[in-house]
């Protein structure tokens, strides 16, 4: 068993092969949210506020965070923006950039074991990111592509994961501190998109034993009723032995699947979870008591 393990200064999360689904809330992410960017590069947070509230209250473990706004100061938006966030939740965080020194920046105002997302299988990725997460005793997530870019080639992406968790170790990083994405495609442009994933999620698990992750949304893209597909993903995915993911928590059908996932993998005990969330609360009467069941209804009248 292999658990990776991301907290903030008072809480711990941890991925596991045997441990429920950990949901990483994609919202906070100014890529095609234009509004949101606009607001963000101002110093106007109120958006962000709001996304942190509904998606914890939606189910939401952990929360992505992206500054990526054009010409802004990605640095001083991504540090800012995680000291606000660390002061209204306490559930862990993921740090998400492509640019090294908004990493550096949002780690260094970060309480507690960040995920940092991500590296690349490219050396000059691997040399900058690597060493910045060892410092500051992150985990990462590996995405597995290179200079060569995305291969369609399930073998390819998995020698990638590969060298990234085996110079992880070089760095001192184990392998329970890498968190690998497989990368999702499009299933409406690459037909065998998920099947590259389920593939990827059996390998990665019973052969480098580390825990993996997505940015689950891709799959649908271009697609109509995309939660629907992305419900869909999630689950078959989940069974492939994926252990979280970067997605919209405000979908039910997503959330819905997850949680049922989890109950036929045997991650939700007793079904206690799906029972808490789902259960009808007993019928009130006119009185406003509670009402009787039926059947005890019926008894008590054949009894009188």
């Amino acid at each position: 068993m292999t658990d990776t393990v991301i907290s903030s200064h008072k809480k711990e999360v941890v991925l596991g092969f045997e441990r429920p689904f950990v949901v990483i809330g994609e919202r906070i992410n100014p890529t095609g949210r234009k509004q949101l960017a606009v607001e963000m590069a101002a110093g106007d947070f109120s958006r962000v506020v709001q996304d942190v509230e509904a998606q914890l209250a939606h189910g939401a473990h952990m929360l992505d965070i992206n500054a990526g706004i054009p010409l802004a100061d990605e640095p001083a938006i991504l540090a800012r923006t995680i000291e606000l966030v660390q002061s209204l939740t306490d559930v862990p965080l993921c740090i998400d950039s492509s640019i090294v020194k908004a990493l550096e920046a949002g780690l260094s105002v970060y309480k507690g074991k960040a995920l940092v997302n991500s590296v690349t299988g490219e050396d000059e990725s691997l040399e900058a990111v690597l060493p910045l997460v060892k410092k500051h005793g992150a985990a990462v997530v590996a995405i597995s592509n290179d200079e060569t870019g995305i291969s369609q080639d399930p073998d390819v992406r998995f020698a990638i994961a590969k060298k990234i968790v085996e110079r992880a170790a070089d760095h001192g990083i184990p392998a329970s501190d890498v968190v690998v994405d497989p990368l999702v495609m499009p299933i409406g442009a690459v037909g065998s998109a998920g099947r590259q994933v389920f593939a990827l999620c059996q390998r990665l698990q019973k052969e480098l034993r580390v825990n993996t992750t997505c940015g689950a949304s891709n799959v649908s893209f271009g697609l109509p009723n995309r939660n629907g597909i992305n419900g869909a993903f999630m689950s078959m995915a989940i069974a492939s032995g994926m252990t979280s993911a970067i997605t919209n928590p405000l979908h039910s059908e997503i959330m819905t699947s997850i949680m049922g996932a989890d109950v036929m993998m045997g991650h939700d005990p007793d079904c206690m979870r799906w029972i808490q969330k789902f259960r009808e609360p007993p019928a009130v009467g006119a009185d406003g008591a509670e009402g009787r069941g039926r059947r005890q209804t019926r008894r008590r009248r054949a009894v009188s």
